[in-house]
C-alpha cells in the first residue's frame, strides 16, 4: 500500500494468501485495529483453528474486534477518525455470509434481500467515508465454475456485487494469486 492510499481492498481465492498479504501492509511495530468478522462456533474445531491461526500471526500490539453483525462492522468504519490506528477488516466474504444467514436470504426471498443489499450498501458508503486507513480483506468468487446450488449462487453473485462496490470507493485494489500480489488500481 503506497502512503496516497486511503482505503485498499485486496481480493483472492481460498488459500491465495490475501489475509496475510493485507496484515503485511501494514507496519507490525505499530498499532492497528483487526476487525474479525467470523462467527465462531464451539461445535465447529476445524474453523476455530483457522481463526486460531489468523490470532497467532497477529503482533500482539494490534486490537482485535470481532464484528459478526453487519451493523457492527458499519458502526465501526462510522465512529473511525483520521487519528485512529489502520483498521483492517478480514474478511468480507464472511461478513456477508452472516449477513445472509441474519435475513434469511439463502432461498433468495425478496425481502430479505433487500436487507442484505441494504446493509452491502450502507457497508459501502461506510468504507468510502471512514476517516481512518482501512484495508479490506475479501474473497473473490467470480472466476470459476457456476455454483451447482441456489444458495452458492446467491453468494457469489452478492460477493460480487460488495466487491465492486468497493472497488469503487477504494483508492488501490489488490488482487492475489498463489500468494503473489496483482494490483488491478
Amino acid at each position: 500500500m503506497t502512503g496516497s492510499e486511503h482505503r485498499t481492498l485486496v481480493l483472492g481465492g481460498a488459500r491465495s494468501g490475501k489475509s496475510a498479504h493485507a496484515e503485511g501492509l501494514l507496519p507490525r511495530e505499530g498499532a492497528a485495529t483487526y476487525v474479525a468478522t467470523a462467527r465462531r462456533d464451539p461445535r465447529d474445531e476445524e474453523w476455530n483453528r483457522r481463526i486460531a491461526d489468523h490470532v497467532a500471526r497477529r503482533p500482539a500490539n494490534w486490537n482485535t474486534v470481532e464484528a459478526p453483525r453487519p451493523h457492527e462492522l458499519v458502526d465501526l468504519l462510522d465512529n473511525a477518525r483520521a487519528t485512529d490506528p489502520p483498521i483492517l477488516v478480514d474478511d468480507l466474504a464472511t461478513w456477508l455470509t452472516g449477513a445472509l444467514d441474519d435475513a434469511g436470504a439463502w432461498e433468495r426471498d425478496t425481502s430479505a434481500l433487500t436487507i442484505v443489499r441494504g446493509q452491502r450498501d450502507e457497508l459501502r458508503r461506510a468504507s468510502e467515508s471512514c476517516s481512518a486507513r482501512l484495508l479490506l480483506v475479501s474473497a473473490e468468487v467470480g472466476l470459476g465454475v457456476v455454483p451447482e446450488s441456489r444458495a452458492g449462487r446467491l453468494f457469489r453473485d452478492e460477493l460480487g456485487a460488495l466487491n465492486a462496490g468497493l472497488a469503487e470507493v477504494c483508492d488501490g485494489v489488490l488482487l492475489l494469486v498463489a500468494g503473489l500480489p496483482l494490483r488491478l488500481r
